[in-house]
């Protein structure tokens, strides 16, 4: 009797103790979804206020990200190393960025527009160096010593120019009745040159048969004895 009393008032407190286990697991997760919907809710106003900055930078430029992540913690992401987050009282913004010695806190404070400040002058920080990036690249130092070489062909053409006096009205005239009395004399050695070449392919070609039925004959020679008898 006792044994069946003592189990059933066990029984009894442990299902109250459960319950009210399941109560405290319930009242900690409405606090913490309390305290993330606070961050996030903060750091909208912080996104609206560098709204106007994201909408700036230029379109080709893919370095950033500006977007507010969900999770345990909500974020404010600048670019892949460098976000915003609530501190641990849950009013202080925090601007962090990660760095190869570990993250390292940019700015902290309680002032949004602090804040967006130090989130602006971060985010032109970073156009510039992605300018200078891209200025000292490959295809921009070819296309400086491009520009380099032409400008010396360019002086050099022109110093030319200037060393090379331009013909006078006269001297045009002279030198074109020059080329008209020269132009038949060049057209007679063009003809000369062009018989003699035929004269000499004619040579060679009959040397070239002489040659052919010298060896012929020589080849058959026994055979063209016996056909005449000459043997």
């Amino acid at each position: 009797m006792s044994n069946t009393s003592v189990s059933g008032d066990t029984g009894r407190r442990l299902s109250e103790v459960v319950r009210e286990a399941k109560i405290a697991a319930a009242e900690r997760e409405d606090v913490v979804v309390d305290m993330k919907e606070a961050d996030r809710g903060r750091l909208e106003l912080l996104a609206e206020e560098l709204a106007p900055i994201f909408d700036e930078v230029p379109e080709d430029d893919e370095q950033f990200d500006f977007f507010l992540s969900s999770g345990l913690q909500p974020r404010l992401w600048i670019d892949a190393i460098a976000h915003v987050q609530m501190g641990p009282d849950r009013r202080t913004y925090r601007f962090v960025r990660d760095t190869r010695y570990g993250r390292v806190v940019m700015a902290e404070s309680g002032s949004l527009i602090t804040i967006a400040d130090s989130v602006t002058h971060y985010v032109a920080e970073r156009i510039v160096q992605r300018q200078k990036f891209l200025a000292s690249d490959a295809p921009a130092g070819q296309s400086k010593t491009s520009a380099q070489q032409d400008r010396r062909d360019d002086l050099q053409r022109t110093h030319g120019e200037a060393k090379t006096p331009r013909p006078t009205d006269g001297q045009t005239s002279k030198d074109n009745t020059q080329a008209k009395a020269a132009s038949p004399a060049a057209s007679g050695h063009a003809r000369d040159r062009s018989v003699a070449r035929v004269i000499t392919a004619i040579l060679w070609f009959g040397l070239g048969v002489l040659v052919t039925v010298a060896i012929i004959a020589f080849i058959f020679l026994e055979d063209i004895a016996t056909a005449f008898g000459w043997t």
